[in-house]
């Protein structure tokens, strides 16, 4: 690091770093004389990073470090002039010393007179590494070199012109968001240009009128005097004219050299939070490798990608997911040697961690070749845990069968060890990936290997959005979850069981109007073609219906204030060209707050909620309370073929809570039911001032004169028997109370 500047760490901070970068560069190196132990450049790598540690442990007075450097670069030296030619044991033994100089860099400074406890461990160490000097190197026959997988480097010691510099995490953020928001700000120019163009316009009509009323005239009408004044006003329209065209392009320039500067800065600053892909996996290969021995297996993991630039936080983010795939393959997936050597494979095997940029979004694969997933043992072990019956386990396909991998506490594994068998792993990934709005897949085919497939953003700074009108305010859908967005024909919506539905792809789409979930204004009224966003994943998709589209853009997203706390269906906000705020829909909050509708049949129809929004056509609306679905089905549907306007709740405590948040002019309630009966939802309804005058009716299937009587004396407007009324009686009853649907 001779270019950096280090003069805020001190010289033990100095001897860390150096460690750090020397450690990866001799695990590295170890790994790949495993497999080759000949190969002069790796041994030319790892006895200069020796050298490099034993000097730099020299410096700062460390003499424990001094003297293991110093031995293993002996070992090394050793292997180079032939006299010793690196074992398996040995390569483990020079491990074991890089593991021993990490301890000792971490280590905290021993007081004055104090003895340093490493210096005896050191001793050991030497004395075991001077042993294997004392024989002979083994005959061995030599093969040709194998290509050498894809391994993790040291880092490159930085050229002279660059330097580093301690930033704390928080201060660069606030750099990054200051840029983002310089980016937002020189998109202002734009508007204003536009402004001037428009300007521009009426200040030309302002010229032909006058040119107008000057041809207007009767030539006896206008005297020199006024002849004058019409030739000195269009000069000065001309004037004007050649002024506004002169600024407008001066406009036009500013913003682009603006603009331009903006997306320079920012992509910068962006660029300064990225990090190579091999930065957070620096440690996987030499985890691989130690796990598989001591599960008696030979693994290699092999690292593709590795300068990848990823974001930061997801790169920390991504450090026990991956971990936890790559543990699961070679405890899971790799088959110990004998049953590879049976299924005709080599001994060794391998797990693959490949990154790369498709498409704006960052892609990570980890392949293994070993025994893929028994489908079969996973459909009979989702049976015997209950989590699914027999019926609808032979129904899933291949890919929602494991998708069950993801649950928390699910394994395959039948007994209990240090590495596994506590299901607790696949479910950390699966949340770590939700939560920065990605998502994973596996694949398997059994006897070839398990493939799992994660997808995320380049960085949490900047989202690709789908910006959407919503009740007269823009919102954003983050292209991660859209699946897609189209213009849907009133006439395709179709109700089954009460839910609104369309087709699309052949398969029934759950439909709902944004306005609900969100709570904003109605949406625009008399559009026969509504503007549909699906959301959610391929195998489970949900249609909200937003006012209209306004298009896709990059959003600088800006964090809402904590204190705000969690606001339901929202993640974060952002801002608009013109610096106008909008907020981002948290997705995964639509989806809870839909279903939750969904299982109290509170969701709105969506053509009669777009109906409503019509002022003097808005419809009447009937709140219809009821524990039995088929009941509450039946009326909704005779009271919306009349062209009323309903919504239904389970139950009187349900329809009290509606009630009391909605705008009814009509309340249709059962008398038995559970938690509040309809009598006690009656009388609660007459005693409140604000509802005492909204019409109810009881609706009841026991015609029963004490009910009958208890009902009207609560203060119902109306009785009729379930038993025994027509649906002619019904409307009939409602039309008395209320009116016509639409008034």
């Amino acid at each position: 690091m001779s270019g950096a500047d280090l003069s805020q760490f001190s010289m033990r901070d100095v001897f860390r770093i150096e460690v750090e970068g020397q450690a990866q560069a001799l695990t590295a190196g170890l790994l790949a004389l495993e497999q080759n132990p000949r190969r002069a450049d790796q041994l030319e790598a790892c006895m200069r990073a020796a050298h490099s540690l034993k000097g730099a442990a020299r410096i700062v007075d460390i003499g424990a470090g001094v003297t293991l450097a110093h031995a293993m670069e002996e070992l090394f030296v050793a292997a180079q002039e032939g006299r010793t030619i690196l074992s398996q044991a040995q390569i483990d033994l020079l491990l074991k010393g890089v593991d021993l100089l990490t301890g000792i860099a971490q280590a905290p400074d021993a007081a004055p007179g104090e003895v340093d406890p490493w210096e005896d461990e050191a001793d050991r160490y030497v004395a075991t590494l001077a042993s294997v000097l004392d024989h002979p190197a083994p005959e061995i026959v030599e093969l040709p070199t194998p290509p050498m997988p894809s391994t993790p480097t040291a880092p490159s010691e930085p050229a002279q012109s660059e330097r580093a510099l301690r930033v704390s995490a928080d201060n660069f953020n606030r750099l990054l968001d200051l840029a983002g928001e310089s980016l937002v700000e020189s998109r202002r120019l734009k508007p204003f240009g536009q402004s001037l163009l428009r300007l521009k316009r009426m200040q030309r009509q302002a010229a032909d009128a006058i040119e107008a009323l000057h041809a207007m005239l009767p030539p006896d009408a206008l005297t020199a005097a006024a002849e004058a004044a019409l030739a000195s006003a269009a000069r000065q329209m001309l004037d004007c004219r050649h002024f506004l065209t002169e600024r407008i392009a001066e406009i036009e320039a500013a913003d682009h050299q603006a603009t331009a500067l903006a997306h320079r800065l920012y992509d910068q600053a962006l660029l300064v939070r990225m990090r190579p892909f091999a930065d957070g996996v620096t440690a996987f290969p030499r985890m691989a490798r130690d796990l598989g021995r001591s599960l008696g297996k030979t693994v290699r993991l092999e690292i593709g990608g590795s300068a990848t630039q990823v974001d930061r936080d997801i790169l920390e983010r991504l450090d026990a997911p991956l971990g936890h795939l790559v543990r699961n393959a070679v405890d899971h997936g790799i088959e110990d040697p004998d049953a590879r050597a049976a299924a005709g494979k080599p001994p060794e095997g391998v797990v693959r961690l490949d990154a790369h940029h498709s498409s704006g979004t960052l892609q990570i694969q980890i392949n293994d070749n070993g025994r893929g997933i028994d489908l079969e043992r996973l459909r009979a072990t989702i049976i015997r845990r209950e989590l699914a019956t027999e019926d609808t386990v032979a129904r899933l396909t291949d890919a929602e069968l494991l998708d069950f991998l993801f649950l928390p506490g699910f394994t395959l594994k039948e007994g209990v060890t240090e590495i596994s068998g506590r299901g607790v792993g696949l479910d950390v990934v699966h949340d770590m990936v939700k939560q920065v709005g990605g998502t994973v897949r596996i694949s398997s085919e059994l006897g070839k290997g398990t493939r799992f497939h994660l997808q995320l953003p380049l960085t949490l700074s900047v989202i690709r959005a789908l910006l959407v009108e919503i009740g007269g305010e823009p919102y954003a859908f983050s292209f991660a979850h859209v699946v897609r967005a189209l213009k849907l024909p009133r006439d395709m919506i179709g109700i089954t069981e009460g839910r609104q539905h369309f087709s699309l792809d052949g398969r029934q789409t759950s439909l709902v109007a944004a306005h609900q979930i969100l709570g904003c204004g109605a949406p625009p009224t008399g559009e026969d073609v509504l503007s549909v966003v699906v959301i959610g994943s391929q195998d489970s998709t949900y249609g909200v219906v937003v006012d209209r589209f306004l298009g896709g853009r990059e959003l600088v997203v800006q964090p809402l204030d904590p204190r705000l706390g969690k606001v339901k269906d929202i993640s974060a906000g952002a801002l608009m060209e013109d610096g106008s705020p909008l907020l981002i829909l948290d997705v995964d909050d639509m989806i809870t707050s839909m279903e939750k509708l969904a299982a109290t049949d509170r969701l709105d129809n969506v053509r009669a909620t777009v109906d409503a929004g019509g002022g003097a056509r808005q419809r009447k609306r009937v709140l219809v309370v009821d524990d039995s679905f088929t009941v509450r089905e039946l009326q909704r549907k005779l009271l919306d073929h009349h062209g009323y306007q309903v919504e239904v709740a389970v139950d009187g405590m349900d329809g009290w809570n509606a009630v009391r948040g909605g705008d009814f002019d009509l309340v249709v309630t059962d008398i038995d039911m559970p938690r509040m009966d309809g009598i006690q939802l009656v009388t609660l309804i007459k005693k409140d001032p604000n509802l005492r005058a909204l019409p109810v009716m009881i609706l009841s299937y026991k015609d029963r004169e004490d009910d009958r009587r208890r009902g009207l004396e609560a203060g119902a407007d109306y009785y009729l028997t379930k038993g025994s009324y027509q649906s002619d009686a019904l409307i009939e009853a409602v039309t008395d109370l209320i009116g016509e649907a639409v008034p």
